[in-house]
């Protein structure tokens, strides 16, 4: 008998052997080619992914240096100026330059021995951050917070009066924002949005409680009363802000006159980088 071929000179015979062979081939190659199909939005985008940008090795977590200095990181939660948490702030994690919480953990030994402590709000603010709260601040019409941290001050001015820039020295790494709170430290009762907002610089019994010393405004108040020495605060409340710049001054912290709470550690270790890295230990322990 005459054997029978597919029409290219293979025999039909040894075709058909090999055919469960190949179509299991092609089933299972159809079926992977679906299943990357039907993930390939997920698939490419980790493919196509930026490495998630990492801090420096010469920044590192304050609480790694000095465990002791309260932390209250208030861009992670929804009281602040924008009203909502800030883009780039993964963990309430104050991060440094390793020069700066040093600096800090030394005005924190001079304050312990007196029964204070530092308490700090914001560190290390990734560039992410600041273009959020320029975003925030060219939308005239979101004022959800104007009665607590701007009542006086027209939104449209925000950037002319200088409460919100383009760039931060934050982002630099060695800036932060911080008080001091009398021990032992009573808990600060937490914000619950939609409540009943109160202007920045009421007496300290009216305004949003805190732990902190009374230095006669809150903390981001955009408000000339926030400036560090204006002459209209006096009494305890200038005492505080210097008692606050001298034990950091010691340290080599110089203070920004327009907001009492913001200082900055000089040298710095990068005076003209702005990084972008997340606030998270992921970003300073790399894990």
């Amino acid at each position: 008998m005459t054997q029978r071929t597919d029409g290219r000179g293979t025999p039909f015979r040894r075709w058909a052997s090999r055919t469960p062979r190949l179509l299991r081939g092609a089933v299972a190659a159809a079926a992977s080619l679906l299943v990357v199909t039907a993930l390939s939005p997920t698939a490419q985008a980790v493919q196509q992914a930026v490495p998630r940008p990492k801090a420096p090795r010469e920044f590192v977590a304050l609480r790694t240096v000095d465990p002791s200095i309260i932390q209250e990181m208030r861009y992670i939660t929804p009281h602040d100026f924008v009203g909502e948490p800030i883009d780039g702030y993964r963990q309430p994690l104050c991060i440094l330059t390793r020069p700066a919480a040093e600096a800090l953990h030394r005005a924190q030994l001079t304050l312990l021995r007196r029964g204070y402590s530092l308490k700090v709000y914001d560190c290390y603010r990734p560039q992410r951050a600041v273009d959020h709260f320029v975003r925030w601040a060219k939308d005239l019409d979101d004022e959800r917070m104007k009665a607590e941290f701007y009542p006086r001050v027209d939104k449209s001015r925000l950037f002319t009066d200088g409460y919100i820039a383009e760039k931060s020295g934050h982002s630099r790494g060695s800036t932060m924002d911080l008080t001091i709170v009398k021990l032992p430290a009573l808990p600060t009762r937490p914000y619950h949005p939609g409540q009943r907002l109160v202007p920045c610089y009421a007496p300290k019994g009216q305004r949003f409680p805190d732990n902190s010393l009374d230095m006669g405004t809150g903390f981001d108040c955009f408000d000339t009363l926030a400036h560090t020495d204006d002459p209209r605060v006096q009494g305890v409340q200038r005492a505080n802000r210097q008692f606050l710049k001298s034990i950091l001054a010691a340290q080599g912290f110089v203070n920004l006159p327009e907001e009492w709470w913001h200082f900055t550690y000089q040298p710095e270790p990068f005076p003209s980088t702005y990084f972008d890295f997340p606030v998270s230990w992921r970003s300073v322990t790399g894990l």
